[in-house]
């Protein structure tokens, strides 16, 4: 079974994190948790007048890949919504190859740990919204305005 993994070519990332936001938001996880977080490194003065600044994507314990849409043939979703296209899935041995003559890259092959991760913040099914749960829809604005807000049709995610 091959081993996949993201590349990320972190010279041109420009720290926007909509890789933490459309991770959090697919995977439901809590204010304090995240699937992949974006750290600085900088800046710090290499020589007069000249700084070192990165913005770096890190997978955490909770990454999984997005195994639900890795396995029908999507992207994760980090990579899928990534705005400087710097962000890449595929087998650990496409990926290596990549690697080679291009510097300020990473590959991460993350792995899932969520019961050391997560801790009692699993989502509960029970409760029957998967996403978008931070929504309240009060008495005076409807669902299917609020969905139209933001910009999709799954107005049942909001009920």
């Amino acid at each position: 079974m091959a081993t996949y993994g993201l590349l990320i070519d972190y010279e041109y990332c420009t720290g926007c994190q909509v890789c933490e936001v459309t991770c959090k938001e697919e995977h439901d996880y809590p204010v304090g948790k995240w699937g992949i977080r974006v750290f600085d490194d900088g800046p710090w003065e290499i020589e007069p007048r000249r700084f070192n600044f990165n913005k770096i994507p890190v997978p955490t314990d909770l990454c999984d890949l997005c195994t639900e849409r890795t396995a029908v043939g999507r992207e994760p979703m980090c990579v899928h919504h990534c705005l400087a296209n710097v962000m890449t899935y595929g087998t650990v041995e496409e990926l290596a190859k990549k690697l080679d003559g291009k510097t300020k890259q990473v590959l991460w092959v993350p792995q899932f740990k969520p019961y050391e991760a997560k801790g009692p913040f699993a989502h509960d099914p029970s409760k029957g919204l998967r996403k978008a749960q931070h929504l309240q829809v009060s008495e005076n604005v409807s669902a299917e305005r609020m969905a139209a807000q933001r910009g999709d049709k799954r107005v049942e995610e909001i009920h």
